[in-house]
This record gives structure tokens, sequence and C-alpha cells, in this order.
């Protein structure tokens, strides 16, 4: 059996922020590697630099120095028209805030990065109403973004950020404007696709969220304090008896 390719390769990489003044140090000297079919959370406190290292891997921002390859491509060195290109064509974002247009239907919405990429209307049509049956929303196809919970607004980020095929699903705090209920119903579906061979890589701030993953990278002051397999993780079976057990 291959061995997975490796979907991340970070290595040696920092980031400084200089004014006329300060100088602050972001990230410092950060290394990993992640393969393809991980699900991986990156925790750490409030300026702890996991935010600037989600910027960086979503091809967002440039490091000051280091390499950064994703999917086989080096990145650090790209054109701002070269990044977003990458962003297109190898990542799936999926954000807190959710960014779906208020006023369009669910369908529109999840079909938009196929309308950037030039996809007949037909064919986006057809993968837009799939990923959503995949995220349960198969009854919201024509409802607009504001008449849908916030919950089933994540959804549609979800199925918005597959239908391009992309070679990462990168995930910034997404249950962070979301009640408890429906986070552990995004946490599950989140283990569905990383089960059907997606690769996922979530920041969070959350201790809870972030044991839904297989593997728990923690930063502190730029630094990886600590990267290791999730021993104890929070699946979406041991969800349902948690919930099962407080009714």
């Amino acid at each position: 059996m291959p061995k997975p390719k490796s979907i991340i390769v970070v290595k040696n990489l920092s980031k400084i922020y200089k004014t006329d003044v300060l100088e602050t140090v972001a990230l410092d000297n950060v290394s990993f590697e992640i393969k393809e079919g991980e699900f991986v959370a990156i925790m750490g406190p409030s300026g702890s630099g996991k935010s600037t290292l989600m910027h960086i891997i979503g091809a967002l921002d440039k490091p000051t120095s280091g390499h950064y390859v994703l999917d086989g491509k080096n990145v650090e060195n790209l054109s701002d028209d070269e990044l977003s290109e990458i962003r297109n064509k190898k990542i799936g974002f999926i954000f807190q805030a959710f960014n779906l247009l208020p006023r369009t239907t669910t369908l529109t919405n999840v079909m938009l990065p196929m309308t950037y990429a030039g996809i007949p209307k037909e064919e986006r049509v057809k993968i837009a109403t799939k990923f959503l049956n995949l995220v349960g929303l198969s009854d919201r196809l024509n409802h607009t973004s504001n008449q849908i919970s916030g919950g089933q607004q994540q959804r549609v980020a979800i199925a918005r950020s597959l239908v391009l095929n992309p070679a990462l699903i990168l995930a910034d705090e997404p249950t962070g404007n979301i009640a408890s209920a429906q986070a552990d119903e995004i946490m599950s579906i989140f283990e569905k696709l990383n089960d059907q061979g997606h690769t996922i890589v979530m920041i969070t701030h959350e201790p809870d969220i972030a044991q839904t993953a297989k593997r728990i990278i923690f930063i502190r002051d730029g630094k990886i304090v600590q990267d290791s397999i999730n021993k104890n993780r929070r699946t979406a079976a041991n969800i349902k008896k948690e919930v099962l057990k407080h009714d």
C-alpha cells in the first residue's frame, strides 16, 4: 500500500511584523508536515501565532523566512496572482463568519466557486446539490442564507468548500459563531468528510472542538510546543452518548 503523500510541508517558517519602532515575532522557526487524509487541529491561546500560521497555510500571507510546500507546490515565493490561483485550486476555506451572500439561495452560494472557475451551469447545479445533500440540506436548496440557522449556514459553507475538490480543507474557528449542539453536528460532518479521505486542518481555541481531531498541534508564542496524536479523541459516537446521558 503506497504511503500517503504530504499535503503540507512547513520547514523553519518564521513571520516577523515590523514597524519603525517595533518588531514582533509572530512565528518562530516552525516546522511540521501534514499527510493526505489527516485531520489536524492547530490550537493556541490568543496571540500565540495560530492565526498567522493559518494565513500562511491558506496562501493569504507570505512568511518572512522558511519554506512552505502545499500539495507539491512551493508557496513562499509566489506572486499575489499565483497565490490567488493556488487558493482557488488547492484550498477549501471554512470561516467562523460563514462568508455567505445573505439574500442568495444556499444552492447559488455553493455554486459560486464553480462559477468563477468557469464550470457550466448544469454541472454547477448537479455538484452543488450533491454536496448540500451530503451536509443534510437537501430540503434547503432554495432558502436564502438569512432564512436558515447559524449551524445550517456553516453546513452551506462546508458544502461550498468541497465543490472544487480541494487538496486541503482549512477551517478557521468553524464553530465560533454557533451553539454547542450545532457545533457537535458540524464536527460530526468533519469526521465523516475525513473518513471519506479529505484532509482537514482546523484552527481553534476550543479544547472540546480540538478533541475531535486525530492530531493536535499546540502553538504558543510563535512556537510549536506540542504535536501529538490525539489518543482521547471525541468522536461523533462519543458525542451522541454524551447527549443521551444529559437528556
